[in-house]
């Protein structure tokens, strides 16, 4: 196998299997549709490659070294968790055209990512198995990275889309939204045992 496709098998296994960042892409394909949720998708891969970059440039030699700061964005991916898990288990599943709330931003994408530990994870073993410290080789991964990664978030948004029909009124909207907050405390928990 060439290194070029393994990489983009590494970035798809790691892009598309579950994590808050498609959890949060499902719930706003559900919410508010497809399109609106693009900017979320762009974002946490704006984000993630980000990391990656910065990763492969010296970023986790730092965070070995100030193991505060490092335990300071651990302690804060939870409680960013948490708050989404809270923000979705208090809505009240009205489905309203008057634009109340509005799709997760590129913003937003891109911060879940920087307070993802899967995100963490996979830069650091990506960026361990291909680079070696290439630049070069840290580039191509990042190229291969961000398409492969906007697809699979976006591809969960397109899951919460074709779902939306059922869950067209506010009491089956509560209840998607009560699991994917649960869905997201589990990820808090698991968290604050590591």
């Amino acid at each position: 196998m060439s290194l070029s496709l393994s990489m983009a098998a590494f970035a798809l296994a790691a892009s598309i299997s579950p994590g808050p960042v498609n959890i949060v892409a499902l719930g706003s394909g559900a919410r508010h549709g497809l399109r609106a949720s693009l900017g979320h998708a762009a974002g946490a891969s704006l984000g993630f490659c980000l990391l990656l970059v910065l990763i492969g440039l010296g970023l986790h030699e730092l965070l070995l070294r100030w193991p505060l700061l490092n335990r300071l964005l651990h302690w804060g991916g939870v409680l960013f968790l948490l708050y989404m898990a809270w923000k979705l288990a208090s809505d009240g599943g009205e489905l309203s055209t008057n634009h109340q709330s509005k799709a997760p931003s590129a913003w937003h994408g891109a911060v879940m990512q920087w307070l993802n530990p899967k995100a963490w994870l996979a830069s650091v073993a990506g960026i361990g198995a291909y680079t070696g410290g290439d630049h070069q080789l840290l580039w191509l991964f990042t190229w291969l990275y961000a398409p492969i990664c906007f697809v699979s978030v976006a591809s969960w948004a397109w899951a919460g889309s074709m779902i939306s029909h059922y869950l067209g009124n506010a009491r089956n909207m509560r209840l998607f939204n009560r699991l994917l907050a649960g869905l997201l405390v589990v990820s808090a928990a698991y968290l604050m045992l590591a």
